[in-house]
């Protein structure tokens, strides 16, 4: 079994994959909700499944870029799920896991580009590609851009995905394939360990993990990998 939890945007979300792969989830999409709803929709979780935090196979978390906030919860809730725990914990590029969750509902091959609005005139971006096998590749890194940058960026059929889409330029994303925020969920993160576990998902130390929160003067020295 394994739980996930994303809180990197106003998305709180936490799934559960069960032992047939079988994926079970919890969501709430309100800015400062994370504090409320993680431990309600965890708790809700095991009751409906089963199961205690010892029986997992992993622990599952969007480690960001993100909101501060948000990403601090999170992270909080999963090392207390942990504490004294022998349950492996990993961490997953956020923006990954939102370009997986674009290449389960459509198979095109289109470049992916994962977005996540950074405030004032930036967005935090990197873009993605699906190899045959479905397996998920980047050959960039996270990096805080300007909106006008990343619009250049479009090329038709391309797909967009993740938060902030009400400020791009509306030409832009006529040319695109959109996912909105409705289309965050942690199961994206349970389907990235299963299929690509060594390009996006690390093996992290509970007691000294932080989230990825990336500040403009931070971000381009600091890829996710």
């Amino acid at each position: 079994m394994i739980l996930a939890i994303e809180t990197a945007t106003n998305i709180c979300s936490v799934a559960l994959g069960n032992r047939s792969r079988n994926i079970f989830e919890k969501r709430y999409e309100e800015r400062g909700s994370h504090s409320e709803q993680l431990f309600l929709f965890i708790e809700s979780l095991m009751e409906e499944h089963q199961f205690d935090i010892s029986d997992l196979e992993a622990l599952l978390f969007s480690e960001g870029p993100g909101s501060y906030t948000s990403l601090r919860i999170g992270a909080s809730g999963a090392k207390g799920l942990l504490f004294n725990t022998e349950v492996p914990f990993f961490t997953i590029n956020t923006l990954a896991s939102f370009a997986m969750s674009a290449a389960h509902a459509n198979h095109s091959g289109s470049v992916i580009h994962s977005i996540i609005d950074a405030r004032r005139a930036h967005i935090y971006h990197q873009s993605f590609t699906t190899q045959p096998d479905g397996r998920l590749v980047s050959d960039d890194s996270a990096e805080l851009v300007l909106i006008e940058e990343f619009e250049s960026m479009i090329e038709q059929d391309n797909i967009i995905i993740g938060t902030g889409m009400q400020r791009i330029d509306k030409s832009v994303l006529k040319k695109a394939i959109l996912f909105d925020s409705d289309s965050i969920s942690a199961d994206s993160l349970i389907h990235l360990y299963q299929n690509g576990k060594d390009d996006f998902v690390k093996k992290a130390n509970p007691s000294s993990f932080s989230p990825k929160y990336y500040s403009s003067n931070q971000i381009n020295n600091s890829p996710i990998g």
